[in-house]
């Protein structure tokens, strides 16, 4: 029978941050020297080794493998479409939404570097996807939201405002990739394990 791990003591984010956090599983994940050729490989990067999420996930690695690979095409890959800050906008958002801090926290740091719009990234974290920054970036959020909160509230409507807001038709796939994806993987997140403060 596996061991659920309990945190009595973990320091628990009290908020929203931009800050590096630490994240702990509720079940244990794979020792990093006793990772196998398949399950590196399935991690696609040597440095995944060191985080105990990545770890859990190598149980699997296959279906890692092309959660990574997934992941690194939506956020790497800028031939066209969207600059990849709006994608970590989309990922934040969404991470905002489902209540996942310690995504929130990576996707809006992410967003922040890259755009250099750190006081509109914290307010999207401190109020959630219905701060109003501009109107790219609103229905960028609102998009996103819609798409995380239940993706048949996601229509034209959304299409159409983002479209009008100067994102092409590639633009929008990204929008939406980095939104579905960081939907799903919150909830694979939430359902593994907590954030800690470090």
């Amino acid at each position: 029978m596996t061991q659920i791990a309990d945190y009595p003591t973990l320091r628990r984010p009290e908020a929203f941050t931009q800050d590096g956090l630490g994240w702990v599983p509720w079940a244990p994940p794979v020792p990093e020297d006793a990772l196998t050729d398949a399950q590196r490989e399935g991690l696609v990067e040597p440095g995944r080794a060191t985080s105990p999420y990545f770890r859990l996930l190598a149980r699997d690695p296959e279906a890692l493998r092309a959660r990574t690979l997934t992941d690194l095409d939506i956020f790497h890959n800028e031939n066209g479409g969207i600059p990849r800050w709006e994608r970590e906008l989309s990922a934040a958002a969404a991470s905002r939404v489902n209540g996942c801090v310690f995504c929130a926290s990576v996707h809006a740091r992410a967003a922040t570097r890259l755009s250099g719009r750190g006081d509109d990234v914290q307010r999207l974290l401190d109020e959630g996807t219905g701060a109003r920054v501009d109107e790219r970036w609103d229905a960028i959020t609102d998009a996103s939201a819609a798409l995380t909160a239940t993706p048949s509230a996601f229509d034209a409507r959304h299409v159409e405002r983002l479209r009008a807001a100067g994102i092409d038709d590639a633009g929008i796939v990204d929008q939406l990739s980095g939104a579905a994806f960081f939907n799903w993987a919150n909830r694979l997140m939430l359902s593994l394990g907590e954030p800690e403060v470090v």
